[in-house]
């Protein structure tokens, strides 16, 4: 009897972990690499995700996209129907930098190759390609989410 009633505290416990979670991460507005702080868009879904800034023709200089994903893995990215280049940032759950890929191209093609950071992430930051070069970030930079 006790197995049944162990099992359903973990599951809620985990069920409510997660929601606090999504909460948590529903209050990101920004990304700040010390005074250098972008607005962000959240992507969240799978929807989200998959669309990205795909179609937009233009992005502010201190905006960009954060894909929040729920637990940490290696998410693979490409950029097609993504008309601007972007610098991609590859962040862990503890707010490091752990791979950039910079400017990016667009690619308006039926194939476009995939971008493999070959390293587990927890957020993938989208902004203006040169942005990363601009303002120093390298692997191993700190990020902080506002």
């Amino acid at each position: 009897m006790k197995k049944p009633i162990i099992l359903l505290l973990v599951s809620l416990t985990l069920l409510v972990s997660g929601c606090a979670s999504m909460q948590e991460q529903k209050k990101i507005q920004k990304v700040c690499f010390e005074e250098n702080c972008y607005a962000v868009e959240l992507a969240q879904t799978d929807e989200q995700r998959q669309t990205g800034l795909m179609g937009r023709e233009s992005l502010d200089k201190d905006q960009g996209m954060l894909f929040v994903y729920g637990e940490e893995g290696i998410y693979t990215f490409w950029m097609k129907n993504t008309l601007i280049p972007l610098d991609m940032i590859w962040i862990d759950g503890n707010g490091t930098v752990v791979r950039i890929v910079k400017n990016a191209e667009p690619c308006g093609k039926e194939y476009c190759p995939s971008i493999n950071p070959n390293k587990k992430a927890r957020y993938v930051l989208e902004i203006n390609g040169g942005e990363a070069d601009r303002i120093g970030l390298v692997d191993g930079s700190g990020l902080v989410f506002i």
